[in-house]
């Protein structure tokens, strides 16, 4: 199979196990669903699918030489997120609005009751050893470190935001190299600069006001369709295009709904205001790295170089509080 990817380019995909999983129904249902949530309204033209990501993940690992096991998880790594991704932080409430972690607490269900087990028991590959993020260290680490998971979407982000060239983004993946299992740059200097493009694509697009505001619109909204019946549970593991084909068509028959639908359409102007008044209260995960990089024989991290970043990374560590205020449209009624 070749496969063309934006960030990597041309590549052959040949182990029988990987194009099993790409055919899954499970990997293939992540192409209805978007990376972000609901980010077109607010950022026009950024919009890719979890399918892109995880194929990318898979591509990344595959381009450094990971064990095949990893390659697996990797692609499978995204599997279990609900339609509009994140956005289920913001629809249950489970105090998961900071961490943005629902997708990983249903990943060993979702995973069990899929047909990848049975594919996995194909290729004489146990389901249980690709659940154990722990026994994966180059897909998957805690901030503020270097994962594949983490490298692959800032690359798509940087890319579709038009915020780095093709160029610059292969410099940056040229630089990189693994030892012991670390992600780690051959070039402070590029380090510094990748390390302060996270950073800003971070505050404002990750974790900046119109995300907040489209994750807990958008929430608020499934949250409401699930809770007047036009939605149910099962719905959330369907694809984006297939939500909205049940909630547009009955948004002249609700007069929240439509509100709702409106606000998530990004149709009413906002502002971050204060906590005497406002119409949503919300958290946003905030992501910063501080990645090693050589320097001699000797592997460091920017925080022991810059003390300015050492600041701003304790600051921007933190999930950001958000009280959002409509400036038109009424509040909803009954919700």
């Amino acid at each position: 199979m070749k496969y063309q990817d934006r960030i990597y380019g041309a590549i052959e995909i040949n182990e029988p196990v990987i194009l099993d999983l790409i055919d899954s129904p499970s990997i293939q249902r992540m192409k209805g669903v978007s990376q972000h949530g609901y980010f077109e309204p607010y950022f026009p033209g950024t919009t890719y699918s979890r399918f892109e990501h995880s194929l990318g993940v898979f591509v990344l690992l595959k381009k450094f030489k990971a064990p095949l096991l990893e390659q697996i998880a990797g692609l499978l790594h995204d599997v279990s997120h609900t339609v509009f991704s994140h956005v289920a932080d913001y629809i249950f409430s489970n105090g998961s609005e900071e961490n943005q972690n629902f997708q990983d607490d249903c990943f060993k269900e979702f995973i069990e009751k899929s047909e990848i087990p049975e594919i996995l028991k194909k290729h004489k590959i146990n389901c249980k050893d690709i659940l154990d993020d722990t026994k994966f260290p180059l897909k998957e680490k805690k901030l503020p470190d270097l994962c594949a998971d983490r490298i692959d979407y800032f690359f798509r982000d940087l890319k579709a935001t038009n915020k780095a060239t093709q160029k610059e983004i292969d410099k940056f993946i040229n630089n990189l190299t693994i030892t012991d299992s670390l992600w780690i740059f051959k070039d402070k200097d590029l380090a510094k600069k990748y390390t302060y493009l996270f950073l800003e694509t971070n505050n404002w697009f990750w974790s900046g006001l119109e995300s907040a505001v489209m994750l807990k619109t958008t929430g608020n909204l499934v949250k409401y369709a699930i809770e007047k019946r036009i939605l149910n549970r099962d719905d959330l593991f369907t694809t984006d295009k297939e939500v909205w084909a049940k909630i547009r068509p009955v948004v002249d028959k609700d007069e929240n709904l439509k509100l709702l639908v409106d606000r998530a359409d990004n149709k009413f102007k906002f502002k971050s205001h204060h906590k005497d008044d406002y119409d949503l209260h919300t958290f946003c995960k905030s992501r910063v790295i501080d990645p090693l990089f050589l320097e001699g024989k000797s592997l460091k991290r920017i925080s022991e170089i810059d003390k300015e970043f050492s600041k701003l990374k304790e600051k921007y560590s933190k999930p950001k509080e958000y009280y959002i205020k409509f400036l038109s449209g009424r509040s909803p009624r009954n919700i």
